[in-house]
């Protein structure tokens, strides 16, 4: 029987250590599943985007945007929050959440021991409304319905986060009162969703920060509790 032989076994095992050694922080080995399935949902949102890019459908179409701002984050995120719609910012950056209640939601995320690119960011409206004023329910129902609805399904994250009274109206109804909900676990088909106050709101109103706190470590538990 012939020997084998050792050299080259150890050859072997110096190259996938190797191999290893080059992998980037968090490399799972068993994780090619997984990473193929990151990769199609990417895909599909990019195919989901791509016919928007210069989007009409709704008046805001044609009332001065700069930039259409899809949602942006980890396609996999167990975690999903969703604004009302762009602002200055965005509208000049093309990205979602990057002014000053941007910088305040990424400090919330960085309390709840996530990274921004550890979620999903989006918004109700992909365009900013004028003077940032708040959608009109033709605006944010047909928004909703062409690509937040769909961007939800590819994403499937646990939970939805809703960000303030648009939010919370485009998912939940035109009746839902945000004082009422916020804090509470509600059911959107097979997702949960919690309503909190928006990022903007806290600028103006500081000591409402300490409820979001609460409905944030409510999140935190409900998505540690999903993992066990």
């Amino acid at each position: 029987m012939p020997k084998k032989d050792s050299s080259s076994v150890w050859d072997q095992v110096v190259e996938y250590l190797n191999y290893l050694s080059n992998q980037p922080p968090g490399f799972v080995i068993h994780g090619e599943k997984a990473s193929k399935e990151t990769s199609n949902k990417q895909q599909l949102l990019k195919q989901l985007f791509a016919p928007y890019a210069n989007c009409t459908r709704c008046p805001l179409g044609t009332l001065g945007r700069n930039t259409v701002v899809f949602g942006e984050g980890d396609p996999d995120a167990d975690l999903m929050f969703v604004g009302e719609g762009p602002g200055r910012e965005e509208d000049a950056q093309g990205r979602p959440f990057v002014g000053r209640a941007g910088k305040l939601l990424n400090n919330i995320i960085v309390a709840m021991h996530f990274a921004r690119e550890d979620v999903y960011i989006s918004n109700v409206v992909k365009c900013r409304p004028p003077n940032n004023r708040a959608p009109l329910p033709i605006e944010s129902g047909t928004c909703k319905n062409i690509l937040l609805l769909k961007e939800i399904s590819i994403v499937k994250p646990k939970i939805i986060c809703t960000l303030g009274a648009t939010a919370t109206q485009a998912l939940l109804g035109p009746e839902a009162r945000l004082s009422q909900m916020r804090g509470q676990v509600h059911e959107l088909g097979p997702y949960l969703l919690m309503p909190t106050y928006h990022p903007a709101y806290l600028l103006r109103n500081p000591a409402a920060k300490k409820i979001v706190w609460q409905d944030m470590q409510q999140i935190m538990r409900l998505l540690a509790q999903s993992k066990q």
